[in-house]
Order: structure tokens, then C-alpha cells, then sequence
């Protein structure tokens, strides 16, 4: 689940998705002030209004943004999925139905290219396509983290270029893989062999000589994807279970978010 809710599972919008979060009542997509979540909807209906929203074979989710007449604009909702990793928002799909919305899943946007299409005036417009992919299909893996070089500026510099996409390229030049990858790689190097959480060593060594310690997406607690390597912080397993499966889970996350204060000024 994701933010308690459950893929395949239907919704009333109205009362499971707005009397939760508030948000805008009308448009795909909803932007609620008070909480870290972004909750987009898609439904055939949508292609009247120029949008042509469509699985593709790689996995990826194209989602055409915001904006019914003339160009689309990088504002409110479209700059809210744009940035969604950076500020640690969760994108949550829905699909409309005619009994409800069906819940599809949380998505993490790998960024977005700029398309010539119809607007719902039938006339040519630029438009924003963004490609999502499924969270549930990003792994975390950290059995793949690179041994630490001598250059952690070089791998910061990496890491933080990763949590942004390169904006209006047809494809992004690195997968959400790779630039989780740089985001982990950067996070193990900056621990220097210690958790950041309990300040204890890192309990043993990998196969290739790096502290085994798992990063951790403070923002968001549901693991998986690129993030702002301000906000992934290197903790020792005990520390990480302790986040998701502790009675104390969401009081630790909030002291974990204080201290990377200090950890990546």
C-alpha cells in the first residue's frame, strides 16, 4: 500500500482523496497544501481535452500535464511533478471510472519531454509529457553500491545532479536506476563507515569491501527511487527497521529529518 491505499482497489474521490487531503476539487491533478503528496488522475475522458495519456512497453507512464488551451505552462501542477523528487512528494495515480477512481499506484517521474498535440480547441500546442514509472518497480537494491572513492565531491556532485531530470529531452539521459544509484553511491561514501542514525560502525562489510549500511528516504517512507540527497540518510539495518517497523517509526523518521540538517548543510 501507499498512503494507505490499494492498487486495484476503488475510491470515491470526493471522500477518501479530498476529505483526507483537501486539495483542489476539480482537474487532474491535486496539489494539497498540508501534505507531502501529489495525487494525479487519468481516464479517457481526458483525450477531449488534448490529453493522451498511455502506458508505454518499458514500463514507463506517460502523463500529459495540465493546461487545456494554448501551451502549458511549468506552473503549479505541472512544476509540482517536475519536482517531485526533489521535494520528497509522493505522486499518487488514479484512474477514473464511472463508479469511482481506481487506484493505480504510487509513481516517481524520471522527468518529462515537450510534445506538439492538440489542445481541446483542436489547434497545435506544446505540451508536457511526463513519464512515470511505477514505484514498485524502482528497487533500492544495495548490494550494488560502488566502493567509496577518495573524490566525495565528485559523487555528491553526481548525486544532487540525479535527484533533478534533465527537463525536455524525449528521453532521459540516465534511468531512475542509475540515478538512484548515484544518490546511494554518495550517501554510503558521505557516512564514512558509520550510521548516520545511531552513529554506531557499520555492522560488517560487503563482498566488495564497502560498510554495509542501507539508505534511507527520510521524505518518504515507502523506499525506492531517486530522492534529494538531502534527504537519504546511510543507516545501519537496525536503525532502518526501526523506521518502518518500530512503534516509534514516524518520531525517528522526524529526528533523522533534523539531523541531516547538520549532515548535508
Amino acid at each position: 500500500m501507499s498512503w494507505g491505499f490499494e492498487r486495484g482497489r476503488i475510491y470515491n474521490r470526493r471522500a477518501d482523496i479530498h476529505g483526507r487531503f483537501n486539495g483542489q476539487q476539480r482537474g487532474g491533478i491535486v496539489t494539497p497544501a498540508e501534505h507531502a503528496v501529489i495525487v494525479i488522475f487519468t481516464g479517457e475522458e481526458g483525450e477531449a481535452h488534448g490529453y493522451s495519456d498511455r502506458w508505454r512497453d518499458d514500463g514507463v507512464f506517460e502523463y500529459f500535464g495540465e493546461g487545456q488551451i494554448g501551451d502549458m505552462v511549468m506552473q503549479k501542477g505541472n512544476r509540482a511533478i517536475a519536482e517531485q523528487a526533489v521535494n520528497g512528494k509522493s505522486i499518487l495515480l488514479f484512474k477514473i471510472l464511472p463508479n469511482g477512481v481506481e487506484f493505480e499506484g504510487e509513481m516517481i517521474c524520471e522527468g518529462y519531454q515537450t510534445r506538439r498535440a492538440p489542445d481541446r480547441a483542436g489547434n497545435m500546442r506544446d505540451a508536457f509529457v511526463f513519464e512515470l514509472r511505477p514505484i514498485d518497480n524502482v528497487t533500492t537494491v544495495v548490494d550494488d553500491i560502488l566502493p567509496a572513492t577518495d573524490n566525495l565531491a565528485e559523487l555528491r556532485k553526481r548525486a544532487f545532479a540525479a535527484a533533478t531530470p534533465a527537463p525536455g529531452k524525449a528521453k532521459s539521459t540516465a534511468t531512475v536506476f542509475e540515478r538512484s544509484r548515484d544518490v546511494r553511491d554518495y550517501v554510503v561514501a558521505r557516512a564514512k563507515g558509520h550510521c548516520e542514525g545511531c552513529t554506531q560502525s557499520a555492522p560488517f562489510l560487503r563482498t566488495n569491501g564497502v560498510p554495509y549500511l542501507e539508505p534511507h528516504h527520510i521524505r518518504r517512507l515507502t523506499d525506492g527511487g531517486p530522492d534529494d540527497p538531502r534527504f537519504v540518510i546511510a543507516l545501519c539495518p537496525n536503525c532502518h527497521r526501526r523506521v518502518h517497523s518500530g512503534a516509534d517509526g514516524a518520531e525517528y523518521n522526524g529526528k533523522l529529518l533534523l539531523s541531516m540538517k547538520a549532515i548535508e548543510a
